[in-house]
């Protein structure tokens, strides 16, 4: 029987004399880093926001660290625990020795996450979970859908493209949050915002006297994008309660359930498929998921 989570990395076993001098032979176990965090170091740091704080983590004695967007770690600090979190960064960056992330202050680990500096360590497992379909988007158009922290996973997979582009159609960033104050990596989106081969457009929930752009939900943003229904993929990253009104908008637009791609990130906890925390229905999303096409998940109740 295939005990989930233990299908890519298997445990190593060694034969030793017990100490005790009896002859007894005993096994040693050398856990390999899917169960044994791997020791990572600070090595930047930026504040965001007011509640999220930008991390670049180089993990000691490994040159290169080899994910793809839509994955994430499970990172863990003695005394405090354990939390799973999505990597920012693209695999195409030119340093292959760091990733990024950016962690939202939110409950005791992030918090604790959050008081970390330059220099400071960190334990790194991973990294875990099925990735965005990259082959499937490649050749297509694509809509990218962030409200609030989905930026944050979505980054990964925009830069991917961005540094891919010709592999790629018709790009469309859409972006939502509460505030102007509340948007993350704005100089990057500034860049994005001015390229000639992409579509922008981003709207907050309220405005301040400063802000020029568009004022209201997300969803507001889709009926104006020119979709080509024949070759287009929307990939949907944000908070729950968003994802079934984006859902209704495309598919006003034309596109069907298996266009459309989401990220169920927020349900996973272990990473390993074995806490249960995140299973809905026959899938574990930290094995079978974060990423799913919502195909694969309609009906489910508990998904969405």
């Amino acid at each position: 029987m295939k005990i989930r989570g233990q299908n890519k990395r298997k445990l190593t076993r060694r034969q030793k004399m017990c100490k005790c001098g009896c002859g007894t032979k005993t096994r040693q176990i050398e856990v390999k880093p899917l169960y044994s965090p791997m020791e990572g170091t600070i090595v930047g740091t930026k504040r965001m926001t007011e509640n999220e704080k930008f991390f670049e983590i180089r993990l000691e004695n490994v040159e290169r660290f080899d994910y793809l967007p839509g994955q994430f770690v499970q990172f863990s600090i003695l005394g405090i625990g354990e939390a799973p979190i999505s990597i920012s960064s693209t695999p195409t960056k030119k340093d292959k020795s760091t990733f990024e992330v950016c962690v939202r202050k939110a409950g005791v680990f992030t918090k604790a996450m959050h008081h970390l500096d330059l220099g400071d360590k960190i334990g790194v497992r991973g990294p875990f979970g099925r990735p965005f379909p990259i082959d499937s988007l490649q050749g297509n158009d694509l809509i990218f859908v962030a409200g609030g922290l989905g930026i944050v996973p979505l980054r990964s997979l925009i830069n991917f493209v961005m540094d891919k582009r010709r592999d790629f159609g018709k790009v469309t960033i859409l972006l939502g949050c509460k505030a102007p104050k509340e948007r993350l990596f704005t100089k990057e989106i500034e860049e994005w915002s001015k390229r000639t081969d992409i579509t922008y457009a981003c709207t907050v929930d309220k405005a301040d006297p400063d802000w020029k752009g568009n004022v209201g939900v997300i969803t507001t943003l889709i009926p104006g994008v020119d979709i080509d229904i024949n070759r287009t993929y929307a990939v949907v990253v944000g908070p729950p309660i968003m994802y079934k009104f984006v859902i209704a908008e495309l598919i006003k637009k034309g596109l069907s359930p298996r266009q459309i791609v989401l990220s169920l990130e927020r349900h996973m906890k272990c990473g390993l498929g074995k806490c249960g925390h995140c299973q809905i229905n026959d899938k574990y999303v930290c094995q079978d998921g974060p990423t799913f096409t919502y195909d694969e998940i309609k009906g489910m109740e508990e998904a969405l």
